[in-house]
C-alpha cells in the first residue's frame, strides 16, 4: 500500500485541492525551488511541468511523509528515502545566538569532511604539525643547505609556527612554556605531540581521533608568508613616504 504526495512550486487552487484530498492524494502548493531541487536528490523523482508526461519512472519514493508544528510554523517531513543524496539538518535551540552557533559549527564540520574528502589525506593535529614542521627546519642538515640571509628568514619562520601550540595552550589555562617543552622532548624522540587539552599532557592526535585539514595547513603555509612580505612592503614604501617629506638639509641647495 502506498499513497501519493504531489508538491508544487505555485498555487493549487481549491477545487483541485478538494479533488485530491477526495482521492487521497497529499497536495502541497508553494513550494520554493531549492526544495524541490532537494527533492529530487533524496526521493529520486523528476519535477514535471505537465501532466501529459507522468509516468511510474518519474516519481520519486519516500517512506513517510508528515506534517509537524515547530513553534509557530509548520513544516512537513520527507524520511526514509532510499539511498537520499540530500538532506535536512533540523537545529532547534532557546535563542537566535544559539542556533547561530550551532548552526556555524554544523556548516564547519561539513565543510571539513568536505575537504578530507576531496584531499584524501589529514594532518595531526593538537600542534603536532607545527612543532614537527619547526624542528624539521631547524635540523643543522638543513640549514647547511641554504646559504645567506634566507637561513635567518627560515630560522625565523620555525619560531613563527610555535604560535599555534602556544595559543592552544593558552586557550585551555597551560602554561605555554611547559606545554611547548614537553612537546619538543618527545617530538626529538621520534614521536607525533600534540596538546591535550584535558591535561594539559602530550597524546598522540592520531589515535586520539585529532585531525586538521591538509588543505587548511596549506593555505595558512602559503599566507603567513606572503601577509609578512605584503607588511614588509608597506614598512618600505612608509619609509621612503617619510624620506622623501624631509626638507633639505641647511645648505645645501633646492
Amino acid at each position: 500500500d502506498c499513497g501519493f504526495v504531489l508538491i508544487n512550486q505555485k498555487g493549487i487552487d481549491p477545487l483541485s485541492l478538494d479533488i485530491l484530498a477526495k482521492h487521497n492524494i497529499f497536495a502541497l502548493r508553494r513550494a520554493k525551488r531549492r526544495n524541490m531541487e532537494r527533492l529530487q536528490l533524496c526521493c529520486g523523482g523528476v519535477a514535471q511541468n505537465s501532466v501529459d508526461d507522468l509516468s511510474p519512472a518519474v516519481l520519486g519514493r519516500a517512506g513517510l511523509v508528515h506534517e509537524h508544528v515547530l513553534g509557530e510554523n509548520k513544516y512537513t517531513f520527507v524520511e526514509e528515502c532510499k539511498a537520499p543524496r540530500s538532506v535536512t539538518i533540523l537545529i532547534k535551540g532557546p535563542s537566535g545566538h544559539v542556533l547561530q552557533q550551532i548552526q556555524d559549527a554544523v556548516r564547519d564540520g561539513l565543510r571539513a569532511v568536505k575537504n578530507a574528502v576531496e584531499d584524501k589525506a589529514l594532518v595531526p593535529g593538537a600542534g603536532a604539525f607545527q612543532v614537527a614542521c619547526r624542528q624539521h627546519l631547524l635540523r643543522p642538515a638543513f640549514l647547511r643547505t641554504v646559504r645567506g640571509k634566507a637561513q635567518m628568514g627560515i630560522k625565523a619562520f620555525a619560531e613563527a609556527l610555535l604560535v599555534i601550540p602556544k595559543t592552544i595552550a593558552t586557550n585551555g589555562g597551560y602554561d605555554p612554556m611547559d606545554v611547548l617543552v614537553a612537546l619538543e622532548d618527545e617530538v626529538q624522540d621520534g614521536h607525533v605531540a600534540g596538546i591535550d587539552l584535558n591535561t594539559g599532557d602530550v597524546l598522540d592526535p592520531a589515535q586520539e581521533g585529532i585531525w586538521d585539514n591538509y588543505r587548511v595547513l596549506r593555505q595558512q603555509l602559503h599566507s603567513c608568508s606572503v601577509i609578512a612580505t605584503n607588511l614588509l612592503h608597506v614598512d618600505e614604501v612608509m619609509r621612503a613616504g617619510r624620506a622623501s617629506l624631509k626638507g633639505p638639509n641647511p645648505g645645501e641647495e633646492q
